[in-house]
């Protein structure tokens, strides 16, 4: 059964709403303000919200906004004041459709299923990209992997923040996947920033977002990862590469739950769990100056540390058989075998590319190869450079 909040000042709307859409097998809920209302949206699970526009202590179209910020539900502007000019700015500011007072039954309930049926496929857009993350397994039975996956299973469902070390390679990008995948927030976004791919002078507005004319470039307003990672998960990897400007800043965000945009003159308030990646010492690089300890106390809740390739070779013939019949189907050929002695080849070499160094040899291997892979193969096509 779809549940809907109305948001009106006027009880009698309320009334006349809740009669019309509980004949039609509707569950209903009412708020008489604007405040009332998100606090309604933030305690429950609405699939549309009526919302009326000129009401006491918080405006509608403002009204608007907040709840566009929490989450992604079907909004329906309703007003007896309204004009053509407010019902296009309610569109364009993300209102899904704009009904003026006092509204047509037939309209309304027509409005109402169409609305719903927008949720519905929002929904399911969710559960989908949900099922496609899934497909990024975490593949392996080494100790250390069993001990990463039950420390998944224990921290997922907790706020608590998470650094992952590891070589350049090892799956961190993976853990943090499955720990937002795992947790509460895993209908929320998963919102990735590579901190060494982003220029220094950059980062913050990347992160933080910046508004319009706030430095030459910036033509319009934009929202940083902060606030599009809102309600779920912002995975900074590489995080010891980020400035230290920027990283008073996340110290800061971390503490307070708000962000200011660059440029901006307010705060604004924002629910992410953090989970952090790097390939450095951290330790090494607070003693150098190049990180605050602080920041780093904040951010180390808890710790995975992702060992290389090469400290659990007992995991290659899983993730080669698993490489094998990924890459096989999204070319559209059949399973390539390997040889037992082919393995052993693959297990004598020191990945210093770790897993995703391992997934290209598998891929070259399926392209190269005639049949099934032979220890041949491996010594000809896994190490080019080192053959020449």
């Amino acid at each position: 059964m779809a549940k809907i909040l109305v948001i009106d000042d006027e009880k009698s709307i309320r009334n006349t709403l809740r009669d019309i859409l509980e004949y039609e097998k509707y569950k209903v809920d009412d708020a008489e303000n604007g405040v009332k209302g998100l606090e309604m949206i933030r305690a429950n699970k609405y699939d549309a919200v009526l919302l009326d526009i000129k009401m006491p202590q918080m405006d509608g179209l403002e009204v608007l906004d907040r709840i566009l910020e929490i989450t992604d539900i079907p909004v329906i502007m309703i007003s007896g004041h309204g004009t053509i000019e407010t019902a296009v700015d309610s569109i364009k500011k993300g209102a899904y459709d704009y009904i003026a007072k006092p509204p047509d039954m037939n309209r309304l309930l027509i409005t109402v299923r169409n609305a719903l049926d927008r949720s519905d496929l929002v929904n399911e857009t969710r559960k989908l990209k949900r099922k496609v993350a899934k497909t990024y397994d975490m593949v392996g039975e080494s100790e250390a992997m069993i001990n990463i996956k039950e420390m998944i299973n224990r921290v997922a469902p907790t706020e608590a923040r998470v650094m992952i070390t590891g070589e350049s390679g090892t799956g961190k990008e993976l853990v943090a996947r499955w720990i937002h995948e795992k947790s509460n927030r895993s209908s929320g976004p998963f919102v990735e920033v590579n901190c060494a791919a982003i220029p220094a002078e950059l980062i913050e507005s990347n992160l933080f977002g910046h508004e319009k004319g706030s430095f030459t470039s910036a033509i319009k307003q934009r929202k940083g990862d902060f606030e599009l990672a809102n309600g779920g998960t912002l995975f900074l990897d590489e995080i010891g590469d980020m400035s230290l400007s920027a990283q008073a800043k996340v110290l800061r965000a971390l503490q307070e739950n708000k962000i200011m945009r660059v440029g901006g003159e307010k705060d604004i308030p924002v629910d992410v769990r953090v989970i952090t990646a790097t390939n450095k010492n951290i330790r090494e690089e607070i003693e150098k100056g190049n990180f605050r300890e602080d920041l780093y106390h904040r951010i180390s809740v808890i710790l995975i540390h992702v060992p290389p390739l090469h400290e659990r070779k007992e995991d290659i013939p899983l993730l080669t058989e698993h490489f094998m019949k990924e890459i096989c189907a999204s070319n559209g050929r059949p399973f390539i075998p390997i040889s037992d002695e082919a393995m052993e080849e693959l297990k004598k070499i020191r990945w210093t590319g770790n897993i995703r160094e391992l997934h290209n040899v598998i891929e070259r291997l399926s392209i190269l190869s005639d049949g099934e892979i032979t220890a041949e193969d491996v010594k000809q096509f896994a190490q080019p450079l080192q053959n020449e």
